[in-house]
């Protein structure tokens, strides 16, 4: 990326009032980078910014509290630390941003789906529309347009919505009044036997791993999760898919009015389960009944985190 030297200017100042700055540098092969926390002058150096910074590092905020943490985000990362400040799971005042533009990032199970084996990957070369990669001496010759996550093909964020230092050329917003719901209400015409056959079916592969979980900002109470209580009970250990959609299904609540659609979940499964959609879910009810899209706006207070004696969209009442 063409400002990553100007980013690393930014964070150079930024750093001796700093416990750490959290970025990306590259990883075990030319085809994954990694998150990366910087200390010192040496580390700053390694810092990389390419489409394959995927991962959401605001995940790692709430567990730094009390920490001068800086962070670097992209436009749905700079959403999840509006989210978090706005539930004051972190201080504004420990932490400094530093927002850049985002073109998309790559979906690594595209990537692999159109290469199959990449367990040997030797060189990877992007440029601002294709990526080629060499695995095994075998250049494979992708258009970038076609391994982007899809978040990315219907961003309308793509700039860092909040931050301390911002670098590079700002992107046009896209009008932000209407979120792509167009894929998820193709489902939901279907059948209600048909929706609830095809969660079955995905949730069947799940192995419980709760990378979903883990990966996700604002799933932040971990230590006390529905999926490890004993009092309540509220799963059980067993291999069946009735506990792992209950536990989809209650995380997906939880998630209401909080998701921003990072898309961390999905891409962190080991199995490949599209849940993101349900939280999609979740937001588009949301979006209809509040007027509310989270992480858009640091002054909004989530509709679950408020009271009103009424509500313009709720009518039951009036029945």
């Amino acid at each position: 990326m063409k400002f990553q030297e100007e980013l690393k200017e930014s964070i150079r100042k930024a750093l001796p009032e700093l416990d750490v700055v959290i970025g990306w540098c590259g990883s075990f092969d030319p085809l994954h980078a990694t998150p990366h926390f910087i200390y010192g002058e040496e580390d700053i150096e390694k810092l990389e910014i390419s489409p394959l910074n995927v991962h959401n590092l605001a995940t790692y905020l709430p567990g730094m509290r009390g920490k001068k943490v800086g962070v670097v985000v992209k436009g749905c990362d700079s959403r999840s630390v509006v989210e978090l400040l706005q539930e004051k799971l972190i201080s504004r005042d420990d932490i400094t941003i530093f927002g850049f533009p985002c073109t998309g990032v790559i979906d690594q199970s595209k990537v692999k789906k159109a290469i199959g084996y990449v367990g040997n990957v030797q060189s990877c070369d992007m440029s601002d529309e294709s990526l080629v990669v060499v695995v095994d001496d075998k250049p494979h010759s992708l258009k970038l347009s076609e391994v982007l996550a899809e978040k990315c093909k219907s961003c309308r964020y793509p700039d860092a919505i909040i931050s301390d230092y911002f670098v590079g050329d700002r992107i046009a917003k896209k009008d932000p009044a209407e979120p792509n719901y167009k894929e998820l209400e193709k489902f939901e015409k279907l059948a209600v036997s048909e929706r609830f056959g095809y969660w079955l079916k995905e949730l069947d592969r799940c192995i419980r791993c709760y990378a979903c979980r883990s990966a996700c900002p604002l799933c932040v109470c971990r230590d006390h999760c529905i999926a490890e209580s004993r009092d309540p009970h509220w799963l059980s250990q067993e291999n069946n898919v009735r506990d792992k959609l209950m536990f989809q299904v209650i995380h997906a609540y939880h998630m209401a009015g909080r998701c921003t659609e990072c898309g961390e979940c999905q891409r962190a499964c080991p199995v490949d389960i599209p849940i993101l959609m349900l939280k999609q879910k979740m937001n588009k009810e949301v979006l209809d009944i509040f007027n509310y899209e989270a992480g858009v706006n640091l002054k909004d207070t989530p509709p679950l985190l408020s009271f009103k004696m009424e509500e313009e969209n709720i009518t039951e009442k009036d029945w």
